[in-house]
């Protein structure tokens, strides 16, 4: 980490952004679509779009990873417990979008057909590599989202904290302001 960086570079606030958005939307999307009939007429576009964005998602977050590793990061601010704790729910928030986008893979793929993505490609299928995949991996998908969406709101709990209260520069440098 470089004490001297005082924010994050442009394309790491467009990612962070971007990602935030995907994975809220994602989330809502996800909950709503799994009621859908087979005779609404959201039924067949909504998961294609889920499936799609998840995948762009899944790329764009392999990407930041990287990009995280070539570029410099200003320093986490606050207490040594606080560093140690935005450290350990950064880890799990990719821990849990890594698992999130194979357990997704799992259930889209368990019929043998691959995830069109809009129309650009396609990501092939391994098909079912276990008995009831697409039911356990539904249900591992379910509970993992939840479980990233209750971490990602404590996240930002803790940016407003960090702005608010400590009148630090946490919040400012993922908005790219002095």
């Amino acid at each position: 980490m470089n004490k001297d960086r005082k924010s994050y570079d442009g394309l790491s606030i467009v990612i962070h952004w971007l990602s935030a958005v995907a994975i809220i939307g994602l989330f809502a999307v996800g909950l709503w679509m799994v009621d859908l009939t087979y005779y609404s007429q959201w039924y067949k576009p909504v998961p294609h779009w889920h499936k799609s964005v998840g995948i762009c998602l899944a790329i764009l977050t392999l990407f930041r990873l990287v990009w995280k590793h070539i570029k410099k990061q200003p320093s986490i601010e606050g207490q040594a417990w606080e560093i140690a704790a935005a450290k350990i729910a950064h880890a799990l928030i990719y821990i849990l979008l890594v698992s999130i986008f194979i357990s997704g893979y799992l259930i889209s793929t368990a019929d043998g057909r691959a995830i069109e993505v809009f129309d650009w490609f396609a990501v092939p299928a391994l098909g079912e590599l276990f008995p009831s995949q697409a039911d356990i991996a539904g249900e591992v998908h379910y509970y993992l989202a939840f479980t990233l969406i209750g971490l990602a709101s404590l996240h930002a709990l803790a940016a407003l904290k960090h702005h608010f209260i400590n009148k630090d520069n946490t919040l400012k440098k993922m908005l790219g302001v002095k």
